[in-house]
């Protein structure tokens, strides 16, 4: 199987890390009531934590490296688009080098924070308009929105390409898109 390379804000792996592992978290609080019984309170979801290992090899694996050194030190939260993950508005909050000092070798450890804002309000509110053809009058620059209806095996990332925005431009475009790893045939997407 061969899948897309894993990306951060202006980062792209040049391999995927060997080892990912996510974890989701659903807080619960628990109420002690008389005679020995307790009351649970479902407190929402908690963010997502992403992990992952991996490994540069090579003559350039410390410039690499530094590389994602660089925009782990980058303020703020980034798009997080993994090969099979949900794409996240995420938060790095660690990298470590784990291992010792070999000129051609960097093993090292990443921690991603989802953060929530991704799907609330970052994305404008989609207007009517017919899938797959522009709204009467549009035309690139006027501001008009155009959909795309989507067809079987398309992805977002494939469709971000084909319209010239970027994946992180699309998703905010399309607010109902809970999970841009899964559109559906027939959807209407907008697409700019």
């Amino acid at each position: 199987m061969n899948l897309t390379p894993m990306r951060y804000k202006s980062y792209t792996w040049p391999h995927n890390p060997r080892v990912y592992s996510i974890d989701f978290q659903r807080p619960v609080a628990v109420h002690k009531t008389p005679f020995g019984r307790y009351q649970l309170q479902d407190l929402g979801l908690g963010h997502r934590v992403m992990e992952g290992e991996g490994e540069f090899v090579g003559p350039g694996a410390y410039e690499e490296f530094q590389r994602l050194a660089c925009v782990f030190y980058e303020d703020g939260p980034g798009l997080l688009v993994h090969p099979l993950w949900q794409v996240a508005n995420a938060y790095f909050v660690s990298l470590r080098v784990e291992q010792e000092p070999r000129p051609d070798y960097v093993r090292y450890a990443f921690t991603f924070w989802e953060e929530h804002g991704l799907y609330n309000g970052l994305a404008t509110r989609v207007t009517g308009g017919s899938a797959g053809q522009e709204e009467p009058g549009a035309a690139q620059g006027t501001g008009q929105a155009v959909y795309h209806r989507v067809a079987r095996g398309e992805t977002l990332w494939a469709l971000a390409g084909r319209y010239g925005v970027s994946l992180a431009e699309l998703v905010a475009l399309n607010p109902q898109i809970k999970n841009p790893n899964l559109i559906r045939v027939g959807e209407e997407v907008r697409v700019a």
